[in-house]
């Protein structure tokens, strides 16, 4: 795993991401060296000081920063990979640069995704489909073997159903 940032998103990602897949290394890097390195120790992971080093044969690439210009870049990305573009929500941020949109673009709201994701509009790349259309079986899984984006803005839903697993979770049981 490669992770581009080194702020809470970082540490959750990487928390999320040992649940739910083998993790043979986390890759950390950020803008600030005193952050990544901070970062690193903490997941357990290995800081890089350059994004490239991060990246480069990376299977799963997790983008977690506030850019407002890309900090990664298609060319560096392995065939068949994964990228969880999380950061960066703003109509003129940037984390991912245009050969990198190139990729199979899946959106957690197209609506959200063309009006708010500076990496989608600045890009003028093309939305796939949404995570929900796929799960539900209204589009197409992406090819196998495929590289895929997920740009996630962070939808309501989404808190709403993470607040009712974890309400859930620790809500005493009755008999």
């Amino acid at each position: 795993v490669a992770m581009l940032g080194s702020g809470s998103l970082a540490r959750t990602h990487a928390a999320a991401l040992r649940l739910v897949r083998p993790i043979s290394e986390i890759r950390v890097w950020s803008r600030h060296p005193a952050n990544f390195e901070r970062c690193a120790a903490e997941v357990s992971g290995i800081p890089k000081s350059a994004a490239e080093e991060a990246v480069r044969g990376a299977d799963i690439v997790c983008t977690v920063t506030n850019a407002v210009a890309p900090v990664l870049k298609g060319a560096w990305l392995k065939p068949g990979a994964f990228v969880a573009a999380v950061g960066a929500p703003r109509p003129t941020w940037r984390e991912l640069d245009d050969d990198a949109m190139k990729n199979v673009l899946v959106v957690d709201s197209r609506e959200a995704a063309e009006k708010e994701s500076g990496d989608v509009i600045l890009s003028g790349a093309s939305v796939h489909a949404e995570i929900g259309e796929i799960l539900a079986g209204t589009r197409p899984r992406p090819p196998s073997g495929a590289t895929i984006v997920f740009k996630a803005l962070g939808q309501a839903i989404e808190d709403a159903v993470a607040a009712r697993l974890v309400y859930e979770a620790v809500r005493p049981r009755t008999r």
